[in-house]
């Protein structure tokens, strides 16, 4: 299954040299082996282009005790993904190219593709717009001050001018810290639960809206990431009608989560934005029907068990995704029916990898050897037995269905379930 032509064929593929070398149908009567070849018998299974998530957090530099590269990468590679986004709120900060280099160095040595983003603002403060020539030239893939927004007009519409002129995408992390009490937390039940203020639905679409507005005319590729809020979904849809560069992310956590995860599983369900009402994870499904959502990203973000036992005000946001996520899009939505499999795959293959605009998301014959097997009907329960370092994660003990039993890297195994 290739969601970026459609095709959805019996066949067999030839993988040479990191490369796909030949894709040839089994009614033309497929490939005859060749004495030495390694042969993978996928028979009843799916083989899609490896899945690409372009909004990670590795943790590293700063913050290693939650995650490191490395173990982000076995996360990784064991939910199918081939490529990966790195956000750059590290410690240091992604500002600076000394610190881009230690995270592409480290990153690869890894088994798969990982691509690092640099901070829009210096420090990630929004005051003072961060040397983005130079960081492109030096390999950032994307522009992000993700875990804060740019608040400051002036200082985001430079970064939209700079960003375009560069080619660059520009993820948006859209929560108006002065209409939040308490973050982390939707104002409404759940916040009423904890006697806390909350974080309100116009905390997020009033920045969509008014960061929409700034882009329009700028030229500048928009990414709003982890939409939350039925009405950022249709601001999103508006912008794209009227032609602005615009895509926006789904977590797996937004599409099948609401508030009640929160009274339910307190700090585990605790993420910025917030989970919010069943109409708005509704409006999330149906921008992904309908190609307002163009994207599933994880959002990846590992805390310490120690860190998530804290209160619900003190405890962090954010939870781990990469191991869940493709069993939560094919039971959520695929068996559900809001999506085909093929929908599916296009949202966690080629749509986030022509944003980002990387050599990724697709099988065709000369094109990269990075795909995933995935036993659509593997029914498997959720433990905690994950890869990465972090188990923070409301999903424990959830039945799914879909995983990942083989990814491939340039050609290599690099994962067998």
């Amino acid at each position: 299954m290739d969601p970026k032509t459609g095709l959805q064929a019996k066949a067999d593929l030839k993988i040479s040299n990191g490369h796909v070398e030949k894709i040839v149908l089994k009614s033309d009567g497929g490939i005859k082996p060749e004495d030495g070849c390694e042969i993978i018998d996928a028979e009843g299974l799916i083989v899609s282009p490896g899945l690409v998530d372009v909004h990670v957090h590795f943790r590293d530099p700063g913050f290693t005790a939650k995650e490191d590269i490395e173990t982000g990468s076995a996360s990784a590679i064991r939910g199918g993904y081939t490529s990966v986004v790195m956000m750059g709120n590290t410690d240091p900060r992604c500002d600076n190219v000394e610190t881009l280099k230690y995270m592409q160095d480290k990153a690869a040595k890894q088994p798969l593709h990982i691509y690092v983003t640099c901070n829009a603002t210096v420090g990630m403060k929004g005051k003072e717009i961060a040397d983005l020539d130079t960081l492109h030239k030096a390999g950032a893939v994307g522009i992000t001050d993700d875990g804060l927004p740019i608040t400051d007009h002036g200082v985001l519409t430079r970064v939209f001018l700079e960003a375009a002129k560069l080619g660059l995408p520009v993820s948006l992390h859209e929560e108006d810290p002065t209409l939040i009490t308490n973050n982390g937390v939707n104002r409404g039940k759940a916040s009423d639960h904890y006697g806390i203020g909350g974080s309100p639905s116009e905390a997020e679409y009033s920045l969509i809206r008014r960061d929409l507005e700034i882009a329009s005319g700028t030229g500048v590729c928009v990414d709003i990431q982890h939409i939350s809020t039925a009405e950022g979904v249709d601001a999103v849809r508006q912008a794209k009608a009227k032609g602005i560069n615009v895509h926006a992310e789904a977590t797996p956590h937004h599409f099948t989560l609401t508030d009640e995860a929160v009274i339910t599983h307190g700090t585990l369900a605790k993420m910025n934005p917030p989970l919010r009402t069943e109409s708005d994870r509704q409006a999330i499904i149906k921008g992904l029907q309908d190609g307002t959502i163009d994207m599933i990203a994880t959002d990846h973000a590992p805390h310490t068990n120690e860190e998530k036992a804290l209160p619900i005000t003190k405890a962090p946001s954010g939870i781990i995704g990469l191991e869940t996520a493709l069993g939560l899009g094919i039971t959520e939505l695929v068996d559900k029916k809001y999506l085909t499999m093929m929908e599916l795959l296009k949202l966690m293959t080629i749509g986030p990898s022509e944003v980002y605009n990387l050599e990724a998301g697709y099988i065709a014959e000369g094109g990269p050897a990075d795909i995933v097997l995935i036993d659509p009907n593997l029914e498997w329960t959720v433990e905690d037995d994950f890869a990465s370092k972090a188990h923070n994660t409301p999903f424990i003990g959830w039945k799914l269905k879909g995983r990942a039993v083989m990814t491939i890297v340039s050609g290599n195994i690099v994962y067998r379930g």
